[in-house]
């Protein structure tokens, strides 16, 4: 039985996409000449993308059937004092699971990518960006140590930016993606604090040594405080995360990043880059063990953003919106489950999520497609009929969005649900009616979507704007069909969907009882389960998959699902005059919604204007009165004033200078009588 993995073999995984990356972005693009075409550049990223799947998948297979493991330096940058600098892999069954994840996902974009992006003048450029961000997720998600957690971290960021802005003519996208650059600095902040602290007091950041000194850590006080050391670390190290995964408050930025092309929605923000703070937290759950006050800090973060954001999903029409506000929500859910030290099953929801989600972003991508760009909800309905891979693929996604029983959505977040239910910190009784009342939320405005694209009455030929939505940045993909008609998207873009919705119905079944109940992330992830028995507790109730299934007919959660789907259908299918008459009534509440509860206005008007007034105060005030007027101006005005004194004792004359000469004798003579007194 093998108990090792080759260390040539898990550096090709990151590599390969390098490799596609390099080839597409210098050779491709006007930089390197357009040495090769479309064609070429789809093709060297998608293979590249494809050996790192493959060789994940070999992984997996390694440590999931072979018990195999590797945590080992691959290479050595610099050495100071006694701390290591250092690229190295750690691979367990996290570390597995997400490498399968990430080039699986991004795998089925760079396909969909092909005829999505079909007639767009960056098309080499973008297949570089996505293979670069695979790269970037891939050396984050197998670090072995800190500070290539970190550039995986930081570069992860820096892609995003890039893809984001992919559109760089467009003012809105410009706009977005310096907001998600800066909001993730405020984050990222924090996370550089904590990992500073932690080499501070450990003097290491490879991640075995730092949690075989968690421990000495959990007893050590913050220096002028009554915190402890620990919750100080665990606080900053989530800020990281809250800016990452887009936690409440800085989630503001996820949203507006919907103005990037829609494959990058699927790759970045629902199955990869937003989930990295998630990964990272479980990751480090040596350390979040030993505090309470952190981790109810992360529960009750998570289930503001688990329903808070869920409600601005309800209000939204674009089609990318809708599903970019249920990201957040769904990530809120992770979130709560680290704080009630679930950890592998917020992973576990970590990985079911990418797969449905990545699926609901494709097909709303799809529909963009088949509508001629439009992206507003109201001016679609009866799509079903003109694009049935599209429509039976987004139910499917849809179902395990909102947890039906045996469908992948449904184990993982069921599995929260029962985990906070069985938490015993102080946050978690707001956390739970979060969490639940999330539920309903969720198969609303889920189910609004799906009857308002899919269902009723064709309302695509009423819109004016039909064809400038979002991503007017490319022609439309009539091939002969109809100007007005809907139509179904080519292969390309059909197939990821399908291979998608395969484990978006099937992966929570298979995999729940290794995941949260075997062995699978036994070695991952440490929980103190004498401090926190919600694991231990639900794995008491739990039965095997199918008994789960069976019982959640009976559970709050179904029937709140349930309620859900049949309010969005009666509401928008049955009578529709409903919605405007509540949005009457509810009027403040409506405002209080479409302007997403002020966030953005605070954030522009109070932060940023703030800070630009301190900004112009230091510079006014300090540069140009202080250092500018104060020190430059005074110290030269000073010294031409004393050179302008004793310019006028230098006349030349001798006489002058011999009656200095007398005076100066006579005073130091007066001076030494005085002093003889």
């Amino acid at each position: 039985m093998s108990t090792t993995l080759s260390a040539s073999t898990l550096l090709a995984v990151p590599l390969a996409p390098l490799v596609g990356a390099a080839l597409a972005g210098i050779l491709g693009t006007t930089f390197g000449g357009n040495v090769i075409g479309r064609r070429t550049s789809h093709t060297l990223t998608i293979l590249g993308v494809l050996i790192a799947f493959v060789l994940s998948a070999m992984t997996l297979k390694s440590v999931a059937v072979d018990g195999a493991r590797f945590n080992e330096t691959i290479y050595e940058w610099m050495v100071i004092g006694g701390m290591k600098m250092e690229i190295g892999f750690m691979v367990d069954g996290l570390t597995a699971m997400m490498m399968c994840v990430v080039t699986f996902v991004s795998l089925m974009v760079h396909i969909y990518t092909i005829g999505y992006m079909e007639e767009d003048a960056g098309y080499n450029r973008f297949f570089a960006y996505i293979s670069l961000f695979t790269f970037s997720m891939l050396m984050l998600v197998m670090s072995n140590n800190l500070l290539q957690l970190f550039f995986g971290w930081e570069a992860v960021g820096l892609v995003s930016y890039l893809l984001i802005g992919f559109w760089f003519n467009k003012p809105t996208a410009i706009f977005a993606n310096m907001k998600a650059f800066l909001v993730n600095r405020v984050g990222d902040f924090g996370f550089i604090l904590g990992i500073g602290l932690i080499v501070a007091y450990t003097g290491t950041l490879n991640y075995t040594e730092v949690f075989a000194k968690a421990p000495e850590l959990g007893t050590l006080g913050f220096p002028g405080t009554d915190w402890l050391l620990i919750t100080v670390i665990c606080i900053c190290l989530f800020i990281g995360a809250m800016g990452k995964s887009a936690q409440f408050p800085l989630h503001v930025w996820l949203p507006d990043s919907m103005e990037g092309p829609t494959p990058i929605s699927a790759l970045i923000h629902a199955a990869t880059m937003v989930t990295a703070g998630i990964f990272m937290v479980a990751r480090m759950s040596p350390l979040f063990e030993l505090s309470d006050t952190a981790l109810n800090f992360i529960m009750v973060i998570g289930a503001i953003t688990a329903l808070f954001m869920g409600f601005l999903g309800i209000i939204q029409n674009d089609i990318k919106r809708v599903v970019a506000y249920s990201t957040l929500s769904q990530l809120g859910y992770m979130t709560v489950a680290l704080g009630a030290s679930a950890y592998s099953v917020a992973v576990f929801h970590l990985m079911t999520h990418a797969f449905f989600k990545a699926l609901l972003f494709l097909a709303a991508g799809s529909v963009i497609i088949g509508m001629h760009h439009n992206q507003d909800i109201r001016w679609m309905g009866g799509v079903r009929k003109y694009m049935p891979i599209t429509w039976i693929t987004s139910l499917l996604g849809t179902l395990a969005l909102i947890g039906t029983p045996l469908f992948a959505g449904f184990y993982s977040k069921d599995s929260i649900i029962e985990a906070v239910h069985f938490s015993n910190l102080p946050a978690s009784g707001f956390a739970y009616f979060a969490v639940l009342a999330g539920v309903f939320v969720t198969a609303f405005y889920s189910f609004r979507l799906y009857f308002l694209v899919f269902h009723g009455k064709e309302r695509y030929d009423q819109n004016p704007d039909a064809h400038h939505g979002h991503d007017d940045h490319h022609d439309d993909h009539g091939n002969g069909h109809d100007d007005h008609k809907p139509h179904e998207t080519p292969w390309v873009v059909t197939v990821p969907l399908l291979l998608l919705a395969i484990p978006s119905v099937v992966i929570g079944f298979m995999t729940i009882q290794p995941m949260l109940f075997g062995d699978f992330l036994k070695d991952a992830i440490t929980i103190n389960a004498g401090a926190h028995p919600a694991m231990a507790r639900f794995a008491e109730i739990f039965h095997g998959p199918l008994a789960m299934a069976m019982h959640a007919f009976s559970t709050a959660p179904f029937y709140l699902a349930l309620g859900g789907a049949v309010t969005a259908w009666y509401m928008y299918m049955v009578n529709p005059a409903l919605p405007a008459a509540i949005g009457r009534t509810f009027k403040p509440i409506v405002t209080l919604l479409e302007n997403k509860y002020y966030m953005d206005w605070f954030n522009e008007n109070v932060l940023a204007r703030g800070a630009r007034m301190l900004g112009t105060g230091l510079w006014k005030g300090g540069d140009q009165g202080v250092i500018e007027t104060g020190v430059v101006n005074a110290s030269w005005k000073l010294v031409g004033g004393v050179s302008a004194v004793v310019r006028r004792m230098q006349t030349g004359y001798l006489y002058h200078y011999a009656l200095m000469m007398i005076v100066g004798i006579l005073l130091f003579m007066t001076y030494f009588v005085w002093l003889a007194k």
